[in-house]
């Protein structure tokens, strides 16, 4: 074991961390690729940063994924890989989903977006989402108070409050 991969170990252990493993969505299989870590207090976190580093899209991103585990969920990151054009102009390209939660009943695609001021950041925010090729819940939560909605494409909006504040907003079938 690496050197830091001892200290996030220990980390870990000390509750001051938790882990999040990497999903491959349409393989069915945990990666090698690198965990994702969160703060188990984002207080703390703050304040071993000297509130330095204050960007409001992650540190919401690491309180819905402390709301999920604390809400009882198995939570990893996703990751969609596609392969997209043709010819010579094929890619490779892999897609991050922030959370795929797994509540017993099934899994729920969660996309952290702190701000989707116009169309083209939405798509941007939903493109993992619409390519996993699959017909679970897919929900993207931006920052403060807006309504649940569904688009065109079957995926739901909700702001962090509301989603908060409903403690079923992750499950799989709704009450």
């Amino acid at each position: 074991m690496g050197f830091h991969r001892k200290f996030l170990k220990y980390f870990e252990d000390a509750f001051l961390f938790q882990r999040a493993d990497r999903w491959d969505v349409k393989g069915g299989r945990y990666l090698s690729a690198p965990s994702k870590w969160y703060a188990t207090d984002v207080g703390l976190r703050n304040a071993r940063t000297n509130f330095r580093q204050q960007e409001p899209a992650h540190l919401m991103e690491n309180v819905l994924y402390n709301e999920l585990v604390g809400r009882g969920c198995s939570v990893d990151v996703g990751v969609v890989e596609t392969t997209e054009g043709s010819g010579p102009d094929k890619e490779h390209v892999r897609r991050e989903i922030d959370f795929v939660v797994n509540d017993g009943a099934g899994k729920v695609y969660i996309q952290s977006a702190y701000a989707v001021p116009d169309a083209e950041k939405r798509r941007q925010e939903t493109e993992s989402l619409r390519k996993t090729g699959d017909f679970f819940r897919k929900i993207v939560v931006t920052g403060g108070f807006e309504k649940p909605w569904t688009d065109e494409t079957g995926i739901e909006t909700i702001g962090l409050v509301p989603f908060l504040l409903d403690p079923g907003s992750h499950l799989a079938r709704r009450p």
